[in-house]
């Protein structure tokens, strides 16, 4: 079910950001970026996380909405630190194929809950 594909991207995309700041910290001596990137990064997950326990329909909606944000956010900032060549090209790929995914799968998740077509609690 998508619900729980995103439950396991968003995890590993939060993984993957905190030891990616621990690099851009420690090797690149780069701490505001990182920090917005840290915090958006791993508050995808957290919000999917949050729909899990949704009150209602609604509720859960808007805490996968919240996640498209965080996700959107990560991309922006994922692009800065590629565009002010603080990381290469590889690693800009790989990052951004993974935020894409995510937000591909969040939008699906949105459009089908709203159309009834998912049950809302199985994150």
């Amino acid at each position: 079910m998508a619900d729980s594909i995103i439950s396991k991207l968003s995890m590993d995309f939060a993984i993957r950001i905190v030891k990616f700041y621990s690099y851009l910290t420690e090797e690149k001596k780069v701490f505001v970026l990182s920090k917005q990137l840290l915090r958006s990064g791993t508050s995808i997950g957290a919000n999917v996380s949050e729909g899990t326990y949704a009150q209602s329909r609604a509720d859960f909606i808007n805490k996968m909405n919240i996640a498209l944000k965080e996700a959107s956010e990560s991309e922006y900032w994922i692009t800065l630190l590629y565009k002010s060549e603080l990381i290469d090209q590889k690693t800009y790929d790989s990052l951004i194929s993974d935020v894409k995914q995510i937000i591909g799968t969040l939008v699906k998740i949105i459009n089908s809950t709203k159309k009834g077509k998912e049950q809302p609690f199985n994150v």
